[in-house]
């Protein structure tokens, strides 16, 4: 528990991080770790943030000996590290292979309506959507289901959603050697929609270009693709 309050202090000595979390600001590309982050295994983190949730829900009020509540921490806590983060651990992150473009294909490859679910880190509410993602091929491609792979481990983490976009695009550049992707995402965030102003329609779109995808023609391509209909 010592952890548990010396961050809940260092927390308090910080002004205004309610308003930085409201302001949606992302401080950088990559998601704040610390340096100890995998020190200890999967089971023991199981372990102690049952602990620290049944805290929680005795802070609460709510009482753990019923039948209902009993498992709750524990099953909080494997929801955590096995599923909603587990985009956390570097173990996860899935192997990519690529192959050559013997082909020779030199336009876009779109892998659209990517389902997305990830967590608002300001206030650890979901987050639902959908992602769009191309490239451009140079001398390699990379299986489809790898494209959603890459989404999805990503996703799989506390988030804001124009450090998701960047982590995506980022990663497809590194796999492929190239700087000729997109990434779009179109998301509704339940931090919005089920606390603070409420309003369920609102969705966020970000979206990530580089390489030929600058090109106003490209980039309109892409848009495009990504909107049109599917055939019945």
């Amino acid at each position: 528990m010592a952890d548990f309050h010396q961050l809940n202090g260092h927390l308090d000595g910080l002004a205004d991080t309610d308003d930085l979390g409201d302001l949606h600001i992302a401080t950088a590309s990559d998601t704040p770790m610390t340096p100890r982050a995998f020190d200890i295994s999967e089971a023991e983190k199981i372990e102690r943030i049952s602990d620290h949730f049944a805290e929680i829900m005795n802070i609460l009020g709510l009482d753990l000996r019923d039948d209902s509540l009993r498992g709750t921490p524990r099953r909080v806590a494997r929801m955590y590290v096995n599923e909603v983060f587990r985009g956390l651990n570097p173990a996860n992150k899935p192997v990519v292979t690529t192959f050559d473009n013997k082909y020779q294909y030199r336009r876009l490859v779109v892998e659209r309506n990517i389902p997305l679910q990830s967590t608002c880190e300001h206030h650890f509410q979901p987050i639902f959507g959908v992602a769009h993602v191309a490239y451009i091929p140079g001398g390699k491609v990379v299986g489809l289901s790898k494209l959603n792979r890459i989404v999805d481990f990503y996703a799989r983490r506390p988030q804001v959603q124009e450090r998701l976009t960047m982590q995506i695009a980022e990663e497809l550049k590194r796999v492929l050697k190239t700087d000729d992707v997109a990434v779009y995402i179109d998301a509704k965030h339940m931090c919005v929609q089920a606390r603070g102003v409420e309003h369920h329609g609102a969705s966020t779109i970000t979206a990530e270009y580089s390489g030929k995808f600058l090109n106003e023609n490209t980039k309109q391509e892409f848009l495009m693709a990504i909107a049109s209909k599917m055939p019945d």
